[in-house]
């Protein structure tokens, strides 16, 4: 029996130490009993040793499938208008790709305010900082403003004090959508909470590019509408923006986060399990690697969870049934 324990030991002690030659296998770990038994014998140190050993695998990758879909998708987007305006493609067609082109607009600006595609001082940091500006111009939110709003939500999550997400929580999948439609109004709690968290932050200055944003945004409406192009206006970007803002906002922010009552590193977010699957749900039904391990890219997050679920799972995280 005791030498049973010691082989159990060594199968860990790689991760703890690093003098065995044997990899951790996860998988084994997640199947077996007697695997199982032995990571809830150690403590929280050496869990922390070997999640971050398994977490540093998929990090300082470059994840440039999300640049080529930031920039194509907001190019594709802005190409939509001269088709539609000059007959060459029908609006019926036009208005759910421009819809598609909303909802898909975030994510890669997601991974350059994380620093994902070139952190500062690195060769690839003026693509970090295009692809931030350019890939969320479609939702009309200014990267700048999104990187530091974002930043606090990662430091208090779930705080209703200080998390400028936590005006989408709600009790249910319809209390959202009337949540939503309350936040979107002019004075709504989502403009208020990214103001309030700018003014703690010291960076009202950022409100500029929000003025900045959605006066071209709104030019652009009125001088299409002005011309004779209001459905045009309405279908192309109008109503496009605020579907995928409610889709965004739904897999973003309330859904990796209900109830949204606990805070703490393993506490505030969670793995879920989608009916629309991964893509259609914005990557986020692994939302807990991405908030322990932001530098992750969004890729990823799949095979990181996989490999970091027996370890989640001995932590006490909610997990759903993924």
């Amino acid at each position: 029996m005791a030498k049973l324990g010691s082989q159990r030991w060594d199968r860990f002690a790689i991760c703890l130490n690093g003098p065995l030659s044997r990899e951790l296998d996860m998988d084994q770990i997640s199947t077996n009993q007697d695997d199982s038994s032995a990571l809830s014998s150690l403590n929280d140190v050496q869990l922390d040793v070997m999640e971050r050993k398994i977490a540093t695998k998929y990090m300082q990758i470059v994840p440039w499938g999300a640049v080529v879909w930031g920039l194509g998708n907001c190019l594709m987007f802005i190409a939509l208008f001269p088709l539609v305006l000059m007959d060459i493609m029908p609006l019926w067609i036009a208005f759910p790709i421009a819809t598609l082109n909303c909802a898909l607009a975030y994510l890669p600006s997601h991974e350059a305010q994380h620093n994902i595609i070139g952190g500062p001082g690195q060769r690839l940091r003026w693509l970090n900082e295009c692809v931030g500006h350019i890939s969320p111009i479609p939702l009309v939110l200014p990267y700048r403003i999104l990187r530091a709003t974002h930043m606090v939500h990662h430091q208090h999550c779930n705080d209703p004090e200080q998390d400028p997400d936590y005006d989408v929580h709600a009790r249910s999948n319809i209390d959202f959508f009337v949540q939503y439609l309350k936040n979107i109004q002019p004075d709504g709690g989502r403009n208020n909470a990214y103001g309030s968290c700018l003014e703690r932050l010291g960076r009202t200055d950022l409100m500029l590019d929000s003025a900045v944003s959605e006066g071209i945004y709104l030019t652009v409406l009125l001088a299409m509408a002005w011309s004779g192009h209001a459905i045009e206006a309405a279908l192309l970007w109008w109503l496009p923006k605020l579907i995928a803002g409610a889709h965004l906002q739904y897999y973003l922010s309330w859904a990796p986060h209900r109830p949204g009552r606990e805070q703490g590193r393993y506490r505030d977010t969670r793995a879920f399990k989608s009916q629309l699957g991964n893509i259609f749900s914005a990557g986020m039904q692994y939302h807990i690697i991405h908030h322990l391990y932001p530098r992750i890219p969004l890729s990823l997050t799949p095979a990181a969870y996989r490999e970091l679920k027996p370890i989640l799972a001995q932590r006490g995280c909610e997990l759903g049934n993924r």
